[in-house]
């Protein structure tokens, strides 16, 4: 009987043991798997922050598309804009002959085509007599006159134009030295 008890406590001792081993074995399995679910909760942060970015640039590049969606048509139709302007600077104020008449359906012309530039965010930059801006203006030609400050926009050669609050085309003008 003796010796059925010993078996008995050797049997316990190796069972214990054996439930040791399984112990650590497991615990090395849980810690395993915690650092993988780590690594791979940091990767999902990762990737949402990324997605998220995406997402947002995205997005402000579409604003921006929209913004300035007619651009390129706008500075196409200024240069017509122009011609109409000079037309229309020729005006004698004289009704009576032929080319008044024309000119007076070109003024029509021009203020619907600047009405309509307006409406759609176009606006002239207005720089005649103020400071030089190398931002909205290109200095085509310096002069010096007595009693006017240096820097100061003395006339204007092209009219610029901002669409939107974005500069389009710059004004060229003449500035004093």
């Amino acid at each position: 009987m003796e010796n059925n008890e010993e078996v008995k406590q050797i049997d316990t001792l190796d069972n214990e043991k054996h439930q040791k081993k399984e112990h650590k074995k497991v615990n090395k399995e849980i810690e395993k798997l915690t650092e993988e679910n780590k690594i791979l909760n940091d990767k999902i942060l990762r990737i949402s922050a990324e997605m998220q970015n995406m997402k947002r640039r995205y997005e402000e590049e579409i604003s921006r598309i929209c913004k300035y969606e007619g651009e390129g048509f706008i500075k196409k139709t200024l240069g017509i804009l122009d011609n109409f302007e000079r037309a229309v600077s020729m005006d004698d104020d004289n009704l009576e002959d032929e080319v008044s008449k024309f000119l007076n359906g070109f003024k029509l012309i021009y203020n619907d085509l600047k009405n309509n530039l307006t409406a759609v965010g176009v606006s002239e930059i207005e720089c005649l007599n103020k400071p030089f801006d190398p931002s909205e203006m290109e200095a085509v030609l310096t002069e010096h006159k007595d009693g006017v400050d240096a820097g100061l926009v003395t006339a204007v050669m092209q009219k610029g134009y901002k669409y939107n609050d974005k500069v389009i085309r710059p004004a060229m003008v003449k500035v004093s030295e």
